[in-house]
């Protein structure tokens, strides 16, 4: 099977702050770094939700975006997230990541309007025609309000930029279904859903725990590619507890919590998201611990 065009593994990056809550370039460029060499992630996307980009700026989404193209650049994908509810502000978020380096975009359904699934169409299709960037639709109900129903992402499917999904729909026949009709390449939108995905056609995963996780999530998705199915499956049982730990409370609250653990930037979000707690943190460090990570 050929190397889909944002590859198999995919992390969606936690975006660094200092103590006063500007951007720390420094530490994404280590993240990133580290994401791409440690834990052999094909892609990085930056300024998605767990890169808390409902409290970032236009200009700090395009300074990070930059930073992390310049330092990864050349040994990964970089997936730019430039979803909104406004899809004259996601064009200019799509112009403004081509032209800063991007080599795909992330394109969430808009949110709280709840468009219907025409206007849904209408509105990714804009996107895909202003650049020339592959996009990856982002099908998360529970966040947005309304799914991107099965017989939309057919239609989508005709659109020459639009190639993948990153499906958190977690319904796997519904997944089965693009995938048999299209050429779509579907994405595991939670951590744990990546082998059941893998069973119905699906390429890999956008992760969250994949900060912690990568380099054995990445063994995995190979192993079943190989049809070592009872090593995917045994690796899967072993990963899983951090899988689903990791959105205990909000993911990037636990992934920060986690790589200050690690020696990473301190644990600063912004409101309204909070650190984790001692006792959310300390759980959360425990399941690493117990997985080796």
């Amino acid at each position: 099977m050929s190397q889909p065009v944002f590859g198999r593994l995919l992390t969606a990056m936690v975006t660094p702050f200092h103590a006063d809550g500007a951007i720390d370039l420094v530490q994404a460029r280590k993240l990133a770094a580290h994401l791409v060499d440690e834990q052999h992630n094909d892609a990085l996307v930056i300024n998605g939700t767990t890169g808390e980009s409902p409290t970032t700026t236009d200009a700090e989404k395009t300074e990070l975006l930059a930073a992390v193209v310049d330092e990864v650049g050349d040994r990964a994908e970089v997936v730019a997230g430039v979803g909104t509810n406004d899809t004259r502000h996601t064009i200019e978020l799509a112009t403004r990541a081509a032209d800063a380096g991007a080599t795909g975009l992330l394109v969430v359904t808009p949110y709280y309007s709840r468009p219907p699934q025409d206007a849904l169409a209408a509105h990714f299709r804009a996107v895909a025609d202003a650049t020339e960037l592959p996009i990856m639709l982002y099908d998360i109900p529970h966040r947005s309000g309304v799914p991107i129903e099965t017989a939309t992402l057919i239609e989508l499917a005709s659109h020459p930029r639009i190639v993948a999904v990153k499906d958190a729909k977690g319904n796997a026949v519904a997944a089965a279904t693009v995938i048999a009709g299209t050429g779509l390449a579907y994405y595991a939108g939670d951590d744990a859903y990546t082998l059941p995905l893998l069973a119905v056609g699906g390429i890999g995963v956008v992760g969250t725990s994949t900060h912690f996780t990568g380099a054995r999530a990445k063994v995995m998705i190979e192993k079943f590619l190989a049809g070592d199915l009872a090593g995917a499956i045994a690796d899967n049982a072993a990963l899983l507890p951090v899988f689903t730990g990791v959105f205990a409370t909000q993911g990037c609250m636990l992934v920060k919590a986690g790589l200050a653990a690690r020696g990473f930037a301190p644990a600063v979000l912004r409101q309204p998201m909070l650190p984790a707690s001692a006792e959310q943190s300390a759980a959360f460090v425990a399941l690493l611990d117990a997985a080796g990570l």
